[in-house]
């Protein structure tokens, strides 16, 4: 049975924003100046490294951060790949091959561009094996010039990736290689040459569930 009080009391949240508690890690990248890319679920703000360039309104879903080659975003440590089923999206604008969108300090490059094709790829594999297990590897090219949004999503039975909500690669695996670092925004792992991002990033988000774009 529902009540007045019931309604009441549900009246009191229309209008509030629905929380996700499996969100994990929100850099909207909306920001307007100084070198803090806040995170707005919980407390994995971000700082910039190099000169940032904030666009308040020229990203894909209000303000964007641009990376010059040389920038990168530094955080603490949000998640470690091999505790259960996550995802990452991103939106991004640019970039050539080689470069890195998301990587994990210590771990490896989790939404990257390959080197040959351009397309996206992700690092996360399994622990060491006899035989390794190679990158996953899309066929589509997402460093174009063109908004792309990006997604790696792994369920705990296959890892896959999705390019603008579609789904471009996937392979069957059960485990992930464990990890505890913190994570690099726009540049590899090893900060290596020729993996810092040139383009605009906007919009990335950790799940702690498989996320289905």
């Amino acid at each position: 049975m529902v009540g007045v009080d019931d309604v009441r009391v549900l009246a009191e949240y229309i209008g509030e924003p629905v929380i996700d508690g499996t969100l994990v890690a929100h850099w909207a990248l909306d920001e307007t100046e100084g070198a803090i890319a806040h995170d707005s679920v919980r407390a994995h703000d971000g700082t910039v490294i190099g000169t940032c360039a904030w666009l308040p309104i020229d990203g894909q879903v209000n303000g964007a951060l641009a990376f010059d080659g040389s920038t990168h975003v530094v955080t603490d440590h949000v998640l470690n790949p091999a505790n259960g089923p996550f995802s990452v999206l991103a939106w991004i604008n640019g970039g050539t091959p080689g470069e890195v969108i998301v990587s994990q300090v210590e771990g490896v490059n989790w939404l990257a561009i390959d080197t040959l094709e351009g397309t996206l790829a992700t690092e996360l594999t399994p622990p060491t094996r006899r035989v390794p297990v190679p990158p996953l590897i899309s066929s589509v090219p997402v460093a174009d010039g063109a908004w792309h949004r990006l997604a790696f999503v792994w369920d705990g039975i296959s890892r896959s990736l999705y390019v603008d909500d579609v789904l471009v690669a996937q392979d069957e695996q059960d485990s992930l290689v464990e990890c505890r670092g913190g994570l690099n925004l726009g540049c590899g792992a090893d900060l290596s040459l020729g993996t810092f991002f040139s383009g605009l990033i906007d919009d990335v988000r950790i799940y702690n569930r498989a996320v289905r774009p």
